[in-house]
């Protein structure tokens, strides 16, 4: 008999529905799994018996679920525990939150299950620093970095580059979202403020086309955006409307170096960038662990949502 697949997202991600919905249609049971409802809505129970082991329970979408019978997990996009409002002071919610994920990470560490990804390993491999390390072991190409909150290192860097320096930050969310920008003459001035947090600095890589590769264990789906025919050639998520999108064959030993990266990262899924320069050669950017890629199906009709959801419904069988 199936085990149960666990989409551990939120209600607002397409991403997840658009693979639930597949997963239905192949009979599987499937659920989603919305972290920011833990504690304040969602009620999870763990009992451990000397004779029969661990057993738990949780109450998702209007069911109590088993948590023994999970037996596929999509740790796709969790979001913050939600406290209760009654939790009034910083440290008592500092507490309750600490609390709330020694359990939760006791869970996941329980579910007899195979994951996508497992989350110790997504969460080392979102490291930008250990990518471009583990990239480079791979046999990829890298663009020179320097990653640094000291403002004289930051200009030795950009002095001893030949040509355009980028900057970028490491993480994103919906309200500190920013592109991919080349450093500005003007701007130099500016370099003290990276006193504040680290910033990463890279050698600007000219392209020919930008490339997403998105790959699902052993599948991989290679697509070239256009991104140069656009109003931002730095940073194709600024114009992704205005760029032609294509399907785009790689070679055997760039797929090999890709397989390699995300056996090195622990990794089932990884949105990959890269850069084919006009030269032919191919760098690599980084790797998202959660990545979209609708942009990327929609637009080339590759498979990517059934290859996700066969995959979980594999592991869950």
């Amino acid at each position: 008999m199936s085990g149960t697949v666990l989409v551990i997202s939120h209600t607002h991600d397409v991403h997840a529905a658009d693979v639930l919905q597949r997963l239905a249609q192949r009979g599987a049971d499937a659920l989603l799994f919305d972290t920011a409802r833990i504690p304040r809505e969602t009620s999870l129970a763990i009992s451990h018996d000397p004779q029969n082991g661990w057993g738990g329970s949780a109450q998702l979408e209007g069911r109590t679920l088993e948590l023994a019978s999970v037996r596929a997990v999509w740790w796709r996009r969790p979001q913050p525990f939600q406290l209760h409002t009654e939790v009034g002071s910083a440290e008592d919610r500092g507490f309750a939150i600490g609390e709330t994920h020694a359990a939760v990470s006791g869970l996941w560490s329980l579910l007899d299950a195979k994951w996508i990804n497992d989350p110790e390993s997504n969460e080392k491999a979102d490291r930008k620093a250990w990518q471009l390390k583990a990239a480079r072991a791979a046999g990829l190409t890298i663009p020179r970095t320097c990653i640094t909150n000291d403002p004289g290192r930051a200009r030795a860097f950009i002095e001893e580059e030949p040509g355009e320096v980028i900057y970028k930050a490491f993480s994103a969310t919906e309200r500190t979202w920013r592109e991919t920008r080349v450093l500005r003459r003007g701007e130099l001035a500016q370099l003290d403020a990276v006193k504040f947090a680290p910033v990463i600095f890279q050698e600007y890589v000219p392209a020919r086309v930008d490339l997403r590769v998105t790959v699902v264990g052993d599948a991989i789906f290679a697509a070239e955006i256009h991104s140069q025919a656009t109003a931002y050639k730095h940073d194709f998520r600024m114009a992704m409307d205005q760029a032609k999108i294509a399907s785009h064959r790689l070679s055997p030993a760039i797929e090999a170096a890709l397989h390699q990266l995300m056996a090195a990262l622990g990794l089932v899924y990884g949105a990959i960038d890269l850069r084919q320069t006009p030269d032919g050669d191919y760098v690599f950017l980084e790797v998202n662990p959660a990545g979209q890629w609708l942009f990327i199906e929609h637009r080339t009709g590759q498979p990517i949502s059934d290859s996700i959801a066969s995959r979980l419904a594999a592991d869950a069988a």
